[in-house]
């Protein structure tokens, strides 16, 4: 916010790494902690070679990302049923409470993309479903 508590543009530089609920590594960019967003979460995504987050989705918001480097595959679907293939240039849309599970099914290569999310507190709106942990789904 500027002196007069009026919002207005900010440069932002990537935070540190953080590593989220899902088990995933994040350098959170724009967020209501950073720049007092009210509506929208912007940040980079690691998926190192062979990881896979924990099952999960993001209650009542949706998540646009666009794939920058590596190809990482998700599983979604309410018993993570559909996999997509993201490769860099692809954009993927998750709808809000949409169950997904990320993953690099690499041995090499690291997969990395930007994620915005109509939740400005990103984590808060993350359901973990260990439930979905349980079933066998391959990872490559």
């Amino acid at each position: 916010m500027s002196e007069s508590n009026q919002p207005t543009c900010r440069v932002v530089r990537a935070g540190e790494t953080i590593t989220g609920k899902q088990a995933l590594d994040y350098n959170v960019g724009i967020s209501a902690e950073s720049v007092g967003a009210t509506g929208i979460h912007m940040q980079i995504v690691t998926i190192p070679p062979g990881a896979r987050a924990k099952a999960h989705k993001h209650e009542a918001h949706e998540t646009a990302i666009y794939a920058l480097t590596g190809v990482s595959h998700c599983y979604y679907g309410e018993n993570l049923e559909y996999c997509a293939v993201v490769e860099p240039g692809d954009f993927f849309y998750i709808p809000a409470n949409m169950p997904h599970l990320p993953y690099n099914p690499s041995d090499t290569e690291t997969a990395t993309a930007v994620i915005a999310r109509t939740d400005p507190n990103e984590q808060e709106s993350v359901v973990l479903l260990p439930e979905l942990e349980k079933q066998d789904v391959a990872t490559s």
